[in-house]
C-alpha cells in the first residue's frame, strides 16, 4: 500500500457525515465553433449556484498530458494512485456483469463490431446495438464455443454491443495487448504477448474471435468481435476499510459497477435514467456514508461527436440535481473521470472540470460552473487521487496529523 493511503487509514475516522460523489463521465470538453465547450454552453443554474458557493478547479486525473481510461480515471477518485494501481478494463466489465473470477483465470471485455472482407472493421460497436439483441447473440457464442485448444471460455452479456468472457486453463496471463484497430476503416489488429508470459493467451483470443467470426459471420450488424482488456483479478485494499466508510455505488455500466465492487463498494441496482439514479441514492440514504453515481451519456455523446446531445445530458443532470442537494449531504463533488471533447470524439488529457459544495468552504464566489471558471478556482489543479482526501476532510472524518 503507498504511504498516502496509509496515512488517510491512520487517520480515518467514522462519523454520521454523508459524501455524495457525482461522476459525469467525460465532463469535461474543448471549445465549438460557439467558442464554448458543453459545460459552458449548458444552462445550469443549480451547478451555477453551488459553484458561486462552494470551491472550484481542476482535476489531474493521471499526469499532464496522460489521456485517462475510465479504469484509471475512477481509481483517482476513489483516492488511489493510477500510476500504481492498475486494473484491466477486462476484470471490470466482467465482474460489473455479476460474474465470479478466480485467481488465474483472465477477463477481457468485448466489442460486437461489423467486420467485412480483408479483416477491415467497418464499426466498432456494430451500431451500438439494442441489449436485447446482443445478449441473444452471446447465448448463441455460448452454446457454440466452450473451449479454445484447452482452454474453458465463458462469455457473459453486457449493455448495448459490450460483452465479457472468461479465459481459464493453465499458463494463462494478461501480458496481452488488445485486438482491436482503435479506428474504423481500419485492418484487423490482432491480440499480441508483450511479455513471454503472454504469448499463449494471445494466440487464444485471436484462436477465439477467428471462432466468432464463424459463428457470426451472416450478421448484418455484429458480424465480429474486439477484444480489449486482458485482466485478471488484482491486489488492491477496500476503500471501505481505508476511509472506515460504508459505501454505496449508484451506476447502470457494468464497467463502473465492477470497479465498485473491487474496492469494496456495495453496488445498488438502479435504472439506467438520471432520476432512477438519483431516486436510487434518495432510498438508500440512511444505509451508508458515501455514494458514488455514476452518469455515463456525458461520455457516450462525447465519443459520438455530438456536441448538443452531450450539452443536453449537463441541463438533465443540474435539472434534477436539487433531488441530492436537498438531502443536503455534508459534501456533495460533481467531476469526472476525464474529459471527452466532443469536437476529438473521445477521450483526451484535458483536466477535468472539479466542484465541491460542503461546510469550511472558502467559496470562489464562480460565476458558473465551466472549465475556464474552474481554472481561477480556490482548488486549483491538482492530483485526482488527492479529492477523495479533500472530501473526508470536509466531512470531518479525519483525525488530526501528529501531536
Amino acid at each position: 500500500m503507498d504511504q498516502r493511503l496509509e496515512l488517510l487509514r491512520s487517520l480515518a475516522v467514522e462519523n454520521q457525515t454523508k459524501m455524495v460523489l457525482l461522476v459525469m463521465d467525460g465532463l469535461g470538453g474543448l471549445p465549438s465553433e460557439s467558442g464554448m465547450t458543453e459545460l459552458e454552453k449548458a444552462i445550469t443554474p443549480n451547478l451555477d449556484e453551488m459553484a458561486a458557493h462552494g470551491e472550484t478547479g481542476l482535476l489531474e486525473i493521471v499526469d499532464t498530458g496522460i489521456t485517462p481510461g475510465s479504469g484509471p480515471g475512477h481509481l483517482a477518485l476513489f483516492g488511489y494512485d493510477p500510476l500504481r494501481y492498475r486494473i484491466g478494463r477486462g476484470i471490470l466489465e466482467t465482474l460489473g456483469v455479476g460474474a465470479e473470477v478466480k485467481k488465474g483465470e483472465v477477463c477481457a471485455r468485448g466489442n460486437f463490431c461489423t467486420w467485412r472482407e480483408g479483416d477491415i472493421i467497418d464499426d466498432r460497436r456494430a451500431g451500438r446495438i439494442p441489449t436485447p439483441d446482443s445478449a441473444e447473440i452471446v447465448k448463441t457464442l455460448s452454446e457454440s464455443i466452450k473451449k479454445v485448444e484447452d482452454v474453458d471460455v465463458r462469455f457473459y452479456p453486457g449493455m448495448e454491443h459490450r460483452f465479457a468472457v472468461v479465459f481459464s486453463g493453465e499458463g494463462l496471463s494478461e501480458k496481452v495487448a488488445d485486438a482491436d484497430p482503435q479506428q474504423e476503416g481500419r485492418p484487423m489488429k490482432w491480440a499480441r504477448a508483450f511479455d513471454p508470459s503472454g504469448e499463449k493467451t494471445a494466440r487464444i483470443a485471436n484462436g477465439l474471435i477467428r471462432r466468432v467470426r464463424e459463428v457470426l459471420g451472416d450478421q448484418p450488424k455484429a458480424s465480429g468481435c474486439l477484444l480489449r482488456g486482458f485482466s485478471g483479478v488484482p491486489d488492491i485494499p477496500a476503500m471501505t476499510d481505508l476511509y472506515s466508510m460504508k459505501a454505496a455505488a449508484v451506476a447502470s455500466y457494468p464497467m463502473y459497477r465492477g470497479l465498485a465492487r473491487l474496492v469494496g463498494m456495495d453496488v445498488l441496482e438502479a435504472g439506467k435514467t438520471v432520476k432512477e439514479l438519483f431516486d436510487t441514492v434518495l432510498a438508500f440514504w440512511d444505509a451508508y456514508d458515501y455514494f458514488y453515481v455514476h452518469v455515463k451519456y456525458t461520455d457516450s455523446r462525447g465519443e459520438d461527436g455530438d456536441f448538443e446531445a452531450k450539452r443536453k445530458v449537463i441541463e438533465e443532470v443540474d435539472d434534477l440535481l436539487p433531488a441530492l442537494t436537498a438531502m443536503r449531504p455534508e459534501v456533495l463533488v460533481v467531476t469526472g473521470d476525464h474529459s471527452t471533447p466532443s469536437v476529438m470524439s473521445g477521450h483526451s488529457w484535458h483536466p477535468s472540470p472539479v466542484l465541491l459544495s460542503g461546510s469550511h468552504l472558502r467559496p470562489d464566489n464562480s460565476p458558473a460552473f465551466g472549465e475556464r471558471v474552474c481554472a481561477h478556482g480556490g482548488m486549483g489543479r491538482m492530483k485526482g487521487y488527492k479529492l477523495m482526501g479533500l472530501m473526508l476532510a470536509h466531512a470531518e472524518r479525519l483525525a488530526k496529523f501528529g501531536a
